[in-house]
């Protein structure tokens, strides 16, 4: 039996948020009918790793200026790039997320127009946002961004398929159900065979950056307290290398995107020198309702659902909750 798994409210959480996709998209509609010079994800943690994929996805699909930026460094560095005619978009589940919050009064001072993807109403962030998402229970919280940055995209004449992607959309929810029991058996056997190990190596590119960075951070070392290194697939051969050898945990997240090229790199040299290395690969896992051409976009999602399965058994088999904090939102830092 798959632990914390709620097929019926999976599907639920989704269309919910699906139900949403008129409004998400006179959002991209009103923001390119202003328009726009520039745009800036920023966010802090998790929020800013889950809006990753979306900055790849305008750099591949288009030529519009496009860059991400951590709040508390814009707050310090500042952003000279940042003008009236700046679109920033930005995500906080709380939506009172600290340095996030300060960086949406800055960034308003300058006059940009903010669009938030935000977890609750009435929040400090999406007061001050021009326009805002709230997916409350609604999950992945990248369909909204797949709708919103989409539609964008399909404005600015870069996506001519988005249409048919945002209609074959509504069989996501369905699909990442799929993908969840498909991957169990896999999930479960390297939460069990990895709960005590001291260390963890974890590897991704392009897409799925975002989602293998997050995993490790959020997920791994502040949910799990497990200590964990995240490396992207070309920057491993260029100092993490030199940590494996048998005995040492390592796992690719494999993207189907323009990237995956140099995930198989990895996977061709990790493979002969550990004989603890685990390959977690979207390409595994059919997408029902899905065409082919758009599986690449949806490898974060997709992944997510795998990497969701390993958290849920990593937190029954260690006895550790997920939601325990020692430090996070706990003390003054």
């Amino acid at each position: 039996m798959m632990v914390k798994f709620d097929e019926n409210q999976i599907l639920k959480n989704g269309e919910y948020i699906y139900a949403q996709r008129a409004e998400i998209e006179k959002i991209a509609d009103a923001v390119c009918e202003k328009g726009f010079d520039n745009i800036l994800f920023t966010s802090s943690g998790g929020s800013l790793a889950m809006m990753q994929p979306f900055d790849y996805m305008i750099s591949v699909m288009s030529n519009l200026n496009v860059q991400s930026q951590i709040s508390a460094e814009l707050l310090v560095e500042g952003n000279n790039h940042l003008t009236d005619k700046t679109l920033v978009f930005m995500a906080s589940k709380s939506g009172d997320t600290k340095e996030t919050v300060a960086a949406a009064k800055y960034v308003k001072e300058k006059g940009a127009t903010i669009v938030s993807v935000l977890g609750v109403d009435n929040s400090p962030l999406g007061e001050l946002s021009d326009y805002s998402v709230v997916y409350k229970d609604g999950r992945p919280q990248e369909y909204v961004l797949y709708m919103l940055i989409g539609k964008l995209l399909e404005n600015k004449g870069f996506f001519n398929d988005y249409k048919q992607f945002a209609d074959e959309l509504k069989n996501l929810p369905a699909a990442l159900v799929s993908v969840g029991k498909a991957s169990e058996p896999k999930a479960r056997a390297y939460a069990e065979k990895y709960k005590d190990d001291p260390y963890q190596i974890w590897i991704g590119s392009g897409n799925l950056w975002g989602p293998t960075y997050s995993f490790a951070m959020c997920v791994l070392e502040e949910s799990q307290w497990l200590r964990t290194k995240s490396v992207t697939s070309p920057e491993f051969f260029h100092g993490t290398i030199e940590l494996v050898e048998k005995g040492v945990c390592v796992a690719l997240n494999m993207t189907e995107g323009q990237t995956r090229k140099l995930d198989q790199r990895v996977k061709d040299f990790v493979g002969q020198y550990t004989d603890d290395f685990t390959v977690f690969d979207t390409a595994d896992y059919e997408l029902p309702g899905i065409s082919d051409k758009f599986r690449w976009m949806l490898s974060p999602v997709v992944i997510n659902a795998v990497l969701s399965r390993v958290s849920k058994n990593f937190e029954q088999i260690r006895d550790h909750s997920l939601d325990i904090r020692r430090y996070y939102r706990k003390v003054e830092y």
